[in-house]
């Protein structure tokens, strides 16, 4: 059961199979040369026809592309409904035995206390104002994928769940709070969309920033430059700078657990005597 099935094409599940599969081809050879790198197979489910729905059609089939051809199998228009006794189940009755099994399809709300159920939205999300004021309360907030906001034209069924929405409607909303306790006139949400980026493998990425669409090596350089930028401290910046110089060189990783396959050592006549002599014939039996 060396299958390892991902379901969601969004960005995280587009990411998790290309390292996995560049696991496989450099990583898996070298730490367990006795294993057979064909054993294991990755996949990737999505519930609608193309992957990463959230960005344009043609950064979908890029990614896609580059999936296919690092040997992760791409299930499309495929839905999961269980998994049970170690098998992934499909909705059209097919099973895909798995014990690696990872779950990047979305989420959904986490009930809070007495809420009123008619301040939920869709996936069980909390509805919220401009304000990001819960339906029905004056003094209380939510932001990010626990709320749903459905007042921004652009995004009139609500934002993507993502990290940089959660970010822009806590920023606000600091200010917001600081306004109603001065008096002041508040400032409605508006989701300032500043790109989407996924990295697939080794010089394997696509982007889509504002006014442009890249693939390829130069999408990969800017999604690195992104991360880096995002990380705090210089020290920071500088070590996973060098861990990723690194892997890019050695095609290696500086931190993972290696396990060797311990070989059965061959019992001889001589350990049989020892044994005997150590425990006595009672415990062992009787040399026949």
């Amino acid at each position: 059961m060396l299958n390892i099935v991902i379901v969601g094409g969004g960005a995280t599940g587009v990411e998790i199979a290309g390292a996995l599969s560049e696991m496989k081809k450099f990583v898996l050879p070298k730490d367990y040369p006795e294993m057979d790198k064909n054993e294991l197979q990755i996949y990737l489910i999505e519930a609608v026809d193309r992957l990463l729905p959230g960005m344009d059609k043609h950064s979908s089939e890029n990614a896609e592309k580059y999936l296919r051809q690092m040997g992760v199998n791409v299930l499309l228009n495929q839905k999961v409904t269980d998994y049970r006794d170690n098998n992934v189940i499909l909705a059209n009755g097919d099973k895909i035995p798995t014990r690696s099994f990872i779950w990047v399809s979305g989420i959904t709300g986490v009930p809070v206390g007495n809420l009123n159920p008619s301040a939920l939205g869709n996936g069980g999300r909390i509805q919220v104002d401009e304000l990001n004021r819960v339906k029905g309360l004056d003094n209380v907030f939510a932001i990010g994928d626990q709320c749903i906001q459905t007042t921004d034209p652009k995004f009139s069924n609500g934002h993507p769940q993502m990290a940089q929405v959660a970010i822009q409607q806590g920023e606000l909303l600091a200010k917001n709070l600081q306004y109603i306790v001065a008096g002041e006139k508040t400032e409605a949400f508006r989701y300032k969309d500043l790109g989407s980026m996924a990295t697939v493998g080794r010089n394997k990425a696509v982007a889509e920033l504002p006014g442009m669409k890249l693939k390829g090596s130069f999408a990969w350089l800017i999604w690195l430059f992104v991360h880096l930028r995002s990380i705090l401290g210089i020290r920071n910046k500088i070590i996973v700078f060098l861990n990723w110089l690194w892997n890019y060189c050695t095609y290696d990783y500086t931190l993972r657990l290696i396990i060797y396959a311990q070989k059965a050592k061959v019992i001889t006549d001589r350990d049989v005597r020892e044994a005997r002599t150590h425990w006595g014939e009672d415990v062992l039996g009787k040399e026949q």
